[in-house]
């Protein structure tokens, strides 16, 4: 059962029209497919390529103007120890009234606002410095949550940080300005340089609006996604400003943190590249989905593969429309060689292209108008043929024929000529026998001259004297084909007409191969000549011109000369066939020309 499935299944057993439309896909949309998918694959390989590469470098210069940007602010709590006044009331311990400690204050807070929020950088959103239990601030903006209650530091304690920076995340203080402006925190102690002794922490809010210009000033995209986090993962900067101070769960998993890689850990592809940049161990992260990388080609894509399913479906519309109409006159052909192969032979495919397909349909009328015509022209022959066998026969069962026979044996007998009796038997069984057989309508020329002989010993048993013959055959007749009954018509003729109006005839037949100037072969030429009283040239001019007219007209019944023509003539062609030739008074000769037929040809 399988293998029947499969052999049915083969390409060379499928019909002409599917094999067409397969040869169609195979060559055209399989080709067209994979070459636009390998395109748009590549092209967008080259993309994610050339933005992983790209990128790094960019996050490399964000990262080092950042840096220069923190320098600058890490260095801000530097600007105090240019006011001595200011450093000579951090150094103070005690106050003897409120009223001083109200003026101090407000002396340091006026300095702080003065070089700190209205200086040279504008990012700064708030000053604030714990001093000997005296909180010292001065804001941009209102503010809560930050005092001396709320220190990320227990106040007046000394922190052995060696004059060192520390940054705090707005998590890490309960610090908020109006409109929770993000910002990150500089915490530095001021020291005493004459004494090495901590007068003070000064705190610096500054928003991280730099940030964000400098890499805005980079990436324009805003469905990119940047932040700057340290190594644990906490988050100092995010484009989404409610992910700072919260941690990238995903630190861990990113194979670099120099370069660029795909990253599928939530749920859209995203091409990350990182950059880590060691001043602060801070890492610059930009992130972007790869679906927005792609977005144009994605575009193009689309366009392209609506575009592709136009032209698949009009071409395929076309090809199954070509294929049907190739297939339809063939399919039509088929049917109607059916209808040959039964015996109708009245078809007529009308295919008026030009084409293969029309040249086919012409050749098909032609083939089956030519058979038609073979089959008719047969079927005519064997007519003739029959007719010929007929001729045959009668004339040797006619009753004068019969009679004059008969009656000449008889004699024979009366006169004790066993031997003559037994000779006209014989000859006479011999050319029944001859007659009657049906085997093929070519026999050997020995066999028609030996027939003819026949006949003519009998005609001069009969006759004696009045009739004599010559049979001269100049070549091998044993291996040589004729049709049957050519000769006898002829002979009978002859002694017929040769007997009435003659004291005898002489009849001579002559069989050679001779170069035939009509077919431009070797022909066997049947030369019978007798001296007969001959035909006159108009009755001759007559009888060659009706035989030449009526050789391929059916439904003439005439026997003779006429019928051995046409028999001749529609076997082997218009080359061949009877030729008459008279003198009046003279005599006559018959030729007859027949093709060279060997025993393998037929």
């Amino acid at each position: 059962m399988i293998f029947k499935m499969l052999k049915r299944l083969r390409f060379r057993n499928y019909r002409l029209s599917s094999k067409l439309i397969v040869t169609y896909i195979i060559l055209t949309v399989i080709p067209m497919s994979l070459m636009g998918y390998i395109s748009y694959w590549q092209y967008t390989k080259s993309i994610q390529e050339q933005l992983g590469e790209y990128m790094p470098r960019f996050l490399e210069q964000a990262g080092a103007n950042i840096e220069k940007q923190m320098n600058e602010i890490v260095n801000l709590p530097e600007l105090l120890y240019n006011s001595n006044d200011i450093i000579a009331i951090l150094r103070r311990d005690h106050y003897q009234n409120q009223s001083d400690l109200l003026k101090d204050q407000f002396v340091v807070n006026s300095y702080m606002a003065s070089t700190y929020l209205n200086g040279s950088n504008p990012n700064v959103l708030g000053v604030f410095l714990i001093s000997k239990n005296r909180f010292f601030h001065s804001t941009r903006l209102n503010f809560s949550g930050f005092g001396l209650d709320t220190l990320p530091v227990p106040s007046g304690n000394d922190l052995d940080w060696q004059g060192k920076t520390k940054i705090i995340l707005p998590n890490e203080v309960h610090l908020k300005f109006d409109g929770n402006v993000p910002y990150i925190m500089i915490m530095k102690q001021i020291q005493d340089f004459d004494n090495r002794k901590n007068m003070g922490t000064m705190f610096i809010a500054v928003r991280l609006k730099f940030i964000d210009e400098i890499l805005r000033n980079f990436e324009k995209e805003d469905k990119a996604a940047l932040w700057i986090m340290n190594k644990t993962g906490k988050i100092l900067y995010h484009t989404d400003n409610n992910k700072i101070g919260s941690i990238d769960q995903e630190i861990n998993q990113y194979p670099i943190l120099n370069g660029s890689f795909r990253s599928n850990a939530t749920d859209e592809s995203r091409l990350v590249s990182v950059k880590e940049f060691s001043q602060y161990q801070w890492v610059l992260v930009h992130s972007i989905p790869l679906k927005y990388l792609t977005e144009r080609t994605d575009l193009v894509r689309n366009i392209t593969i609506l575009m592709f399913l136009i032209f698949i479906t009009i071409t395929s519309i076309i090809s199954i429309f070509f294929a049907l109409k190739v297939t339809r006159p063939i399919k039509k052909l088929s049917g109607l060689m059916k209808y040959v192969e039964m015996g109708n032979f009245q078809v007529d495919l009308k295919i008026r292209s030009r084409d293969e397909v029309g040249m086919l349909a012409r050749s098909f009328n032609s083939m089956v108008a030519t058979t038609r015509e073979l089959i008719e022209k047969n079927y005519y022959i064997e007519i003739k043929q029959k007719e010929a066998e007929l001729y045959a026969l009668q004339s040797q069962i006619n009753p004068h024929f019969m009679y004059n026979t008969l009656e000449t044996i008889g004699m024979a007998v009366e006169e004790g000529e066993t031997g003559l009796v037994v000779e006209m038997v014989t000859l006479l069984g011999r050319m029944l026998r001859f007659s009657l057989s049906n085997k093929s309508k070519l026999v050997t020329i020995d066999e028609e001259v030996q027939h003819v002989r026949d006949y003519l010993t009998i005609q001069k048993i009969r006759f004696e004297d009045r009739v004599n013959f010559m049979i001269d055959p100049k070549i091998d007749i044993h291996l040589l084909y004729t049709p049957k009954f050519i000769l006898q018509p002829i002979v009978e003729n002859a002694i017929k007409h040769g007997l009435e109006l003659r004291k005898g005839v002489h009849i001579q037949i002559s069989i050679n191969q001779e170069f035939g100037a009509g077919s431009g072969k070797q022909e066997i030429v049947f030369r019978i000549r007798d001296d007969g009283p001959g035909i006159p040239a108009d009755k001759l001019a007559e009888l060659n011109d009706l035989m030449r007219s009526e050789a391929f007209v059916a439904g003439d019944s005439g026997l003779g000369l006429r019928n051995v023509h046409a028999r001749i003539a529609l076997m082997f062609g218009a080359d061949f066939g009877v030729q008459l030739d008279s003198l009046y008074g003279k005599g006559t000769e018959v030729i007859i020309r027949i093709p060279v037929y060997g025993g393998e040809q037929l």
